[in-house]
């Protein structure tokens, strides 16, 4: 039986130990990140920074779209961005357990925060890493300051609220807002 590496396990969706032997991988990717992420955050070039983010992101970032720092990313190697997509200052994103596509033509406000990883609830398990990947669907405008889950999809063409944060997923052509996001409008 041939075993897995650390990041597959994670994002097969398998909860890892912080005491895990190759647990120390994800520490010295995470770190490798921050080091590049330094960088970014010093830039003002939105083309260096489309380069030195596409040297830690899943695929390189296509030129018609822009991130804006302060960006904030643990892990990058879980993380694709399509065309036309605009992340305006002071997002986040946290892809170590789990895939993030940003399909083409989304916008996101500043403070959003996308989150692929968690830990479980139960005590003697909590020094565990758990989670599911996040698929930002084609023309979605995500709103200032939501925050999206693991585990969620938002629908093509859909808006998410300011301050919603984002646990379910959301179908197409819908307007969702509050905390926990529901469902405001259709469109």
């Amino acid at each position: 039986m041939v075993m897995s590496n650390i990041f597959e396990r994670l994002r097969a969706g398998e909860s890892v130990s912080f005491f895990d032997p190759d647990y120390h991988l994800i520490n010295e990717a995470c770190e490798s990140t921050r080091r590049v992420m330094s960088r970014v955050n010093r830039e003002h070039d939105t083309t260096a920074i489309r380069a030195l983010l596409s040297t830690v992101f899943k695929h390189p970032i296509p030129s018609t779209s822009t991130i804006l720092p302060p960006f904030h990313l643990n892990y990058g190697g879980n993380t694709e961005v399509g065309e036309h997509v605009f992340i305006n200052y002071d997002c986040s994103i946290l892809d170590l357990c789990g895939e993030v596509v940003i399909e083409s033509g989304v916008m996101i406000a500043p403070r959003v925060s996308l989150a692929t990883e968690g830990h479980p609830v139960a005590p003697q398990h909590r020094q565990e890493l758990v989670g599911k990947p996040i698929i930002i669907r084609k023309n979605v405008w995500i709103g200032l300051g939501a925050i999206i889950l693991p585990g969620v999809t938002i629908g093509e063409n859909s808006v998410v609220a300011a301050g919603a944060v984002v646990s379910k997923d959301v179908a197409p052509n819908t307007v969702v807002g509050g905390v926990p996001a529901r469902t405001l409008a259709n469109l």
